[in-house]
């Protein structure tokens, strides 16, 4: 549209000029010339449009008409100047032709008489802005079709988001990295400890942190009032895998031609409005101690190695040492609106089995479930002055069935009925975060949702934990994190001593820099004992050195 403006001016001023002189025969040579002149002078006529008018112009008055004559009487002088100037421009370097290529003869009649022209040159021009205009209107309705993608402006952590017609495609995630040197301290062995120590030996890896390496996926969209989303998460990690109870979980595999797991934690789907409320149905993160993980300093870092000798998908970090892992699992749950700072959710749970982690037959085993595991969540979000604080708690309810151990006779139905609360808070103030959290269970376990929670003899297990956190900003980039966690696992009624974890406990300090949005570096330290009922006990040291990038 830029150019077509320019040229419709130019030819429609044209075609004004020039009109006179094909109906009129008392238009004025000095009047005309002096008109280009300024048009040309203006940039409204190119120099060979002013070569080709002046040349029309000087062509019909050479030969003067009678009528021509007498109404041109007083202007003699002018039509004089004009001839002189018509033979100079013939024979001058600077000619007419001087705008034509060498070679090429002007001819001015070629074309008709200068009306006729310059209705040419109007209807090429107004031929070019109706081709503009439609050129205009079909880029916009493809800019408003759904077929044209559009990328959102880009959030550091909100990963990229596209949108193509109705639906919002968002692709985000983070890759992480570490070497880390563990050094037992030694002791002797603890069933169902997550120290290293009594191993003997010093070990080095290259590593994943508690985080694997993941990609996420997520489709938004709304549809008859209704917002929706898939999200599919797969988290891999660069370790070999191992099969094995915790599929790529397990500890891992350092041996030659291995393979690293992929482990698809998230494949669900959510619907609901802002008025009622949002259903998730799928794999995804548990309610009951999903804030104590999201919440820990370590989750991009390593925390307690776990296995450093043989590392599997991820270190522990804090799980098993102030909290129980929340774990992936299937569900049918549901989320409140935000009402004055309160939420609540709910949902039901494909139903864990009771598992006998710490071996020795030191723990029962159940595989029967007639009823969900169920779970529920209450937070409270308020801020007074400049100091933000959450609250959350939170139940978790299951039944197990048809228990089994080397201690409970064949034919007997022994069940028992898990249950746990948990409270924690969290406070940002300035460049200050603290977090604690406490969690009782009965039933539950210790490290892993019921793990040894319930006794050879059929007798649920008792336990307790807690974590305490502090990180500071001490600059824009620059923080640092302390925590101490502890996680206890009580006998059972009937129960005597034996090597079976009794507490697990860890302190962990860590560095981290923000190089950039995307890429932070960590530096930690971590130190973890376990004490079993039998008064074994053991405990390691280990340094970890890395990247995190999130995206």
């Amino acid at each position: 549209m830029a150019l077509t403006k320019p040229l419709v001016f130019s030819s429609l001023l044209v075609a004004t000029v020039c009109l006179p002189l094909t109906l009129s025969t008392k238009a004025h040579a000095d009047d005309y010339s002096d008109l280009l002149d300024i048009l040309r002078a203006k940039g409204s006529l190119t120099q060979r449009e002013y070569n080709t008018l002046l040349s029309k112009h000087i062509h019909r008055t050479s030969t003067p008409t009678p009528q021509r004559a007498a109404s041109s009487a007083p202007h003699a002088t002018r039509t004089a100047s004009a001839a002189s100037t018509h033979h100079t421009l013939g024979q001058s370097t600077h000619s007419i032709q001087s705008a034509y290529e060498d070679g090429i003869q002007f001819d001015p009649g070629a074309e008709g008489d200068v009306g006729t022209r310059a209705q040419l040159a109007a209807d090429r021009a107004e031929a070019s802005a109706r081709s503009a205009q439609q050129a205009l209107l079909s880029t916009q309705n493809m800019m408003n079709s759904s077929s044209v993608v559009r990328v959102a402006k880009y959030v550091p952590g909100k990963g990229l988001t596209f949108k193509a017609g109705p639906v919002d495609i968002n692709f985000s995630g983070f890759i992480n990295g570490f070497y880390t040197y563990n050094s037992p301290a030694g002791g002797r062995p603890v069933a169902g400890g997550v120290s290293t120590g009594s191993s003997g030996f010093d070990s080095s890896s290259v590593r994943n942190g508690l985080l694997p390496a993941g990609f996420l996926l997520k489709l938004s969209t709304t549809q008859s009032g209704i917002d929706m989303s898939a999200v599919l998460g797969m988290y891999p990690g660069v370790n070999n895998a191992k099969n094995g109870a915790f599929n790529a979980n397990t500890g891992g595999s350092p041996v030659g031609l291995g393979t690293a797991g992929i482990d698809l934690r998230q494949v669900y789907v959510t619907f609901g409005t802002k008025e009622v409320g949002t259903f998730k149905v799928g794999r995804d993160l548990a309610i009951f101690g999903s804030d104590a993980i999201l919440n820990d300093a370590t989750l991009l870092s390593v925390g307690s190695t776990g296995s450093n000798a043989a590392p599997g998908n991820t270190s522990l970090g804090r799980i098993g040492v102030g909290y129980v892992y929340a774990d992936w699992i299937p569900q049918i749950s549901y989320v409140s609106p935000t009402i004055h700072g309160f939420q609540g959710s709910v949902g039901i749970f494909q139903p864990l089995d009771e598992f006998n982690y710490a071996g020795e037959n030191l723990s029962a085993g159940s595989t029967q479930h007639s009823s969900p595991m169920v779970q529920g969540k209450g937070t409270y979000d308020f801020k007074i002055g400049g100091v933000q604080t959450r609250i959350w708690a939170s139940f978790l309810v299951q039944h197990h069935q048809g228990l089994t151990s080397t201690t409970i006779e064949e034919g007997q139905h022994r069940s028992a009925m898990a249950e746990a609360g948990e409270i924690g808070a969290k406070i940002t103030y300035r460049g200050f975060q603290g977090v604690a959290y406490y969690y009782r269970g009965s039933g539950l376990g210790t490290t892993g949702l019921f793990f040894d929670g319930v006794a050879a003899n059929g007798r649920k297990r008792s336990s307790e934990g807690y974590y305490v956190q502090a990180m500071y900003n001490l600059t824009k980039k620059l923080k640092v994190v302390g925590s101490y966690g502890v996680s206890n696992l009580y006998q059972a009624p009937g129960e005597t001593d034996s090597i079976l974890v009794r507490r697990n406990q860890s302190e962990v300090g860590a560095v981290y820099y923000s190089l950039t949005d995307w890429l932070n570096l960590v530096g930690e330290f971590a130190h973890t004992e376990s004490a079993a009922h039998n008064g074994n006990h053991n405990s390691d040291n280990s340094g970890s050195a890395g990247v995190i990038l999130l995206f």
